[in-house]
């Protein structure tokens, strides 16, 4: 994970870069970020839909229970 600082330095050397750049470029660079953002979606939603099929089939956990072991995890 970057820090601020390294994340606004990338940002500002993307910016430079997609001021030069030619709109055919541009284009590409869109279409490929598109592609990814599309992707992450739907592995969100397979993520989710395994999650929900997980809960019918093993139920969930009290919601007790997740704060008594997470207090068990931090001592």
């Amino acid at each position: 994970m970057k820090t601020n600082r390294e994340r606004e330095q990338l940002t500002q050397d993307i910016l430079i870069m997609f001021y030069q750049a030619y709109d055919s470029t541009l284009d590409e660079i869109y279409a490929l970020l598109k592609k990814i953002e599309d992707e992450e979606d739907e592995e969100d939603l397979k993520a989710y839909d395994e999650a929900k099929e997980d809960i019918q089939i093993n139920g969930t956990i009290p919601w007790e229970q997740v704060k008594k072991e997470m207090k068990q995890d931090v001592a």
